[in-house]
């Protein structure tokens, strides 16, 4: 027997902190509950009209979106109880420190090993309060520390955060446990 939810969501989810500047060049992040991949380039965020970053991303078309690990959940988190409007020293308060992108007017974090450089295609007006930006994905950097012996990341050192919105608890994903694209061919015989 199956139960129906009413509240709709992925689950789990990536914990995903957004990077922005504002028009003074002061890094900004927040860590956001609804964004994902769409199509094979592009990335899909839904936030609020008042926060700092959603005006940020308004006047600076770009945007950055790494992915919360382990070792920086209280960073992660914090960077999504406080707003830059009330804290304006809220990256150094997280202990965060931005680098400069080299492919979108936005800030990297030198302690989030992977991230998404994002230019603004898209910018929507959504529901009552609600703003839908679509960004194209123009690079993505990883820190050596998550690669595997092959070069390419490796979930497994990342140690990658999940939102688990049911329960309001960080998980850790992690761990093969079988070959996509490979172990459903049993069925084709």
């Amino acid at each position: 027997m199956r139960k129906n939810f009413q509240n709709v969501g992925f689950y789990p989810q990536p914990v995903l902190v957004v990077g922005t500047y504002d028009q003074d060049g002061i890094p900004d992040a927040m860590n956001v509950g609804w964004g994902g991949l769409v199509g094979g380039t592009y990335v899909e965020l839904n936030i609020s009209r008042g926060h700092k970053t959603t005006e940020n991303i308004r006047q600076k078309r770009a945007f950055t979106l790494s992915f919360a690990d382990q070792a920086n959940l209280v960073a992660a988190d914090y960077v999504g109880l406080v707003s830059g409007y009330d804290v304006p020293d809220k990256i150094a308060r997280a202990g965060l420190h931005p680098i400069r992108s080299d492919f979108v007017d936005a800030p990297l974090f030198e302690e989030l090993p992977l991230t998404l450089e994002c230019q603004v295609v898209e910018l929507t007006e959504e529901g009552p309060g609600g703003v839908r930006i679509v960004g194209q994905v123009l690079n993505m950097s990883a820190d050596e520390s998550i690669l595997g012996e092959d070069g390419l990341v490796d979930a497994d050192k990342a140690h990658f955060l999940s939102f688990d919105r049911v329960r309001r608890v960080y998980r850790l994903l992690g761990g093969v446990v079988g070959q996509a694209y490979q172990d459903g061919k049993q069925r084709m015989k």
